[in-house]
């Protein structure tokens, strides 16, 4: 076992909650072992520090790096908060990183800066040779004037390469530079760094310290980050490949140096699925036809050709598929069409193969690929000599690679070949798109969890721990779990015997009428606030409409949460209230890492299983789940894996909205015979209450729907949480 005063120098605070010192102790001996950690603990209960305290300290005796990683910006500040609380205990040296985009103080994209960059350090550098020389030039024009016959041919060739390096010069100074760039590379950044390093800083404090100074507090940071000990970052940073790679070069550490901590890690499938996912719009294509037509290059002609062809299939395959008055409901967001075929290769190959008229696809491919990293070239080098202001990027060269990756991989287990269509807002005409949807997200994260020394996936819903495990890529973790560790008297979980709310029979009146009085009785018998999260927005609103009729003014303020509407806003508004209900939907931005403390909320209501909504994407991905796991599970793994466990794991974060400290108390309830054990008894494979894990079924009570206001005013009475006198049943 890890010495306590040894860790526990990392530990802010006076004493850790009860399990934390038990779990700092097995993070700890994991550590020790090289293993990674799969750490499920119930909200509030100080995650957090559980896996960073043991961490910082194994990194330190062993000489590595924590990087600790999160995609809700909420928990990028937390995670700011106890660093600095880390810092006032034992000095670390921490830097919070986030994307060039929204750091830069020029805004530029990513291939401009890289040009503006080597253009800027080769005018430093060449002044730099300039200066010397003027140096040496004034040393041997002394000499000579002391007589020095040979002091006085060598200034004669100094004066020579003096003359060549300042035209060089000139003509740099000529190239697209940035000012901030170059005053990193010729200013002394030690007062930067002596103020990084005195605090934990935010990005937005070292923008703000750097446009101060005329600085670019990017690359100050990205230079300044050797020997470091802690890292706050998004998830972009492990699981892009790409970045990844220059991430740990900018930190100068091999990846076996490097110590992961994942938070919210029930959402890290869905984000690698994101980044290995590659898309190619129909403008896209028509920018690199424009390109190829203004080519004179001989490989012009079979680059158009095979491209041209891909166009026009992308084109037929979402039009074969609009029915009558389809075209006109295309609305802004992405919306896919289904090309998949049984048995036989998808739509939008079936129509290339079609329309292509050739030499043959590949060889005609790989002259366009050839082509446009030509053109790539020829862009950043006129971009470099200041020829065009901005890096323009080669759109036959992204066009003819996705092309190839398409047509190479679409067949293949794991990647789903899509098409989806938007309208424009600027023209409002519809246009295409195509993917390769990537189904199992282990092809991007099994690569990192096997380079990195050792990784910690905490979350309050990580389980089942053997699903994550198969999903994700995980070899022999260990795994540590811990329920509410708060008193169990100051919650109540109810499972309420209505009818099931299946999508056939939401529009049923007898279930929208027991469902509404189920809500209304919720609503009216809590002491204080009420989150309701239901399917979608769309029955959301349908209970805020009937709701809104139905109840008193005085009995409580309902909002609705509408997409599009600022969520913090939103938040604001029903916290400063003291009987309000929030609507929204499960798979909303509220369900997670939004923070509802104390009495910002007292009651949390899940109505119905809020499944996904199951389209030919989701299809695909069960498939790929059936055919990679059925063997590991022996249990229907495409349902299970794919949709029932990430759905149960949502509705889980959305209970664990409240009850989020040991002097807090509230009720969540769960609104659907499918979650009661008489729902279990009853309905079989369609129950749900054993995808729970056991203690937080051992806490389900099955709750007639009549009787569920008394056992809340029983409840809430039992607290003394009336402000005056209780609502009358």
């Amino acid at each position: 076992m890890a010495e306590t005063n040894g860790y526990m120098r990392f530990f802010p605070y006076e004493e850790p909650y009860e399990n934390q010192r038990e779990a700092m102790d097995r993070i700890y001996n994991a550590f020790s072992r090289g293993q990674d950690v799969l750490f499920e603990g119930a909200c509030g209960t100080g995650k957090t520090l559980s896996s960073l305290v043991p961490a910082l300290e194994y990194a330190r005796e062993e000489d590595k790096t924590v990087v600790i990683t999160t995609n809700v910006h909420q928990q990028m500040r937390q995670f700011v908060a106890d660093a600095r609380a880390i810092t006032e205990e034992e000095p670390i040296r921490a830097v919070v990183f986030r994307g060039k985009g929204s750091m830069c103080h020029i805004d530029v994209g990513f291939e401009e800066c890289q040009v503006l960059r080597d253009n800027t350090y080769e005018v430093v550098d060449a002044e730099s040779d300039l200066e010397e020389l003027e140096e040496r030039q004034e040393e041997l024009l002394e000499a000579s004037q002391e007589g020095d016959e040979r002091a006085a041919e060598a200034r004669s060739a100094v004066m020579d390469e003096l003359e060549q390096v300042q035209e060089t010069v000139e003509s740099l100074e000529e190239q697209n530079t940035c000012e901030y760039y170059y005053n990193n590379l010729v200013g002394d950044n030690d007062d930067f760094y002596s103020w990084l390093y005195d605090d934990v800083r935010t990005p937005d404090d070292i923008y703000e310290f750097a446009e101060e100074q005329t600085l670019c507090g990017y690359e100050l940071l990205k230079d300044g980050m050797e020997g470091v000990d802690l890292v706050v970052c998004n998830y972009h940073h492990l699981l892009d490949p790409m970045i990844r790679e220059q991430f740990f070069r900018w930190l100068d550490r091999d990846p076996e140096d490097v110590i992961t901590i994942f938070d919210e890690a029930h959402n890290v499938e869905d984000t690698a699925r994101e980044h290995a996912t590659r898309t190619l719009t129909e403008n896209t294509l028509d920018s690199a036809l424009d390109e190829l037509q203004d080519s004179d290059d001989a490989r012009s002609e079979p680059a158009y050709n095979v491209i041209s062809a891909f166009r026009a299939a992308l084109e037929e395959t979402y039009e074969d598929n609009f029915g009558f008055g389809d075209r006109e409901k295309v609305g802004d967001n992405w919306e896919d069409v289904s090309i998949a075929n049984e048995g036989k290769r998808d739509d939008l190959t079936l129509n290339f193969l079609q329309q292509y008229t050739g030499k043959g696809i590949d060889a005609e491919l790989e002259l366009a690929v050839h082509l446009g990293k030509e053109l790539d070239e020829q862009y950043e080098e006129a971009y470099k000599n200041g020829e065009s202001t901005t890096r323009e990027e080669c759109q036959t060269l992204h066009a003819a690679r996705f092309v190839q990756s398409f047509m190479d991989e679409s067949a293949e287990l794991g990647q789903y070949p899509v098409v989806s269509v938007r309208r424009d807002e600027a023209t409002e005409e519809v246009y295409g798109r195509a993917e390769l949807y990537t189904c199992i997200p282990r092809e991007v994260t099994e690569e990192l969890f096997g380079e990195v020394y050792a990784t910690v996936l905490m979350s309050a819903t990580l389980r089942p721990f053997d699903v994550i495990s198969d999903v994700l890529g995980l070899d022999d973790p260990v795994e540590i779990a811990y329920g509410l560790q708060f008193p169990e008297e100051n919650r109540r979980t109810f499972t309420v015997e209505t009818p099931a709310l299946f999508s056939s029979e939401r529009d049923d009146p007898d279930t929208q009428e027991a469902i509404a009085d189920v809500l209304r009785d919720a609503v009216e018998f809590t002491a204080g606030n009420t989150l309701l999260f239901f399917p979608s927005y769309a029955e959301a609103e349908r209970y805020y409409d009937r709701l809104d009729r139905e109840l008193n003014a005085a009995d409580a303020t309902l909002y609705m949460d509408e997409p599009g509407t600022s969520v913090e806003e939103l938040r604001q508004r029903f916290v400063t209230d003291d009987d309000a209900a929030l609507f929204t939907s499960l798979w909303g931005t509220l369900a997670e890492g939004v923070s509802f403390d104390g009495d910002e909320a007292r009651t949390v209501v899940v109505v119905g299983v809020p499944y996904p909504h199951l389209d030919d994407r989701m299809e695909a991905v069960q498939e790929a789940y059936d055919r990679t796991f059925a063997d590991r599970s022996g249990r229907d793994s495409g349902w299970e894996y794919a949709v029932e466990i990430p759905t149960i794991r949502k509705t889980r974060q959305a209970l664990g909205r409240v009850i989020r400290s040991p002097d807090d108390f509230g009720v969540r309830v769960l609104v659907d015979k499918r979650y009661t054990e008489a729902g279990r008894r009853e309905m079989g494979k369609y129950s749900v209450r054993e995808t729970f894990p056991a203690e937080e079924r051992g806490e389900m009570l099955d709750i007639q729907a009549e009787k569920l206001k008394f056992a809340m005013l029983n409840f809430y009475s039992d607290q003394a949480a009336w402000d005056g006198d209780p609502p009358t049943p």
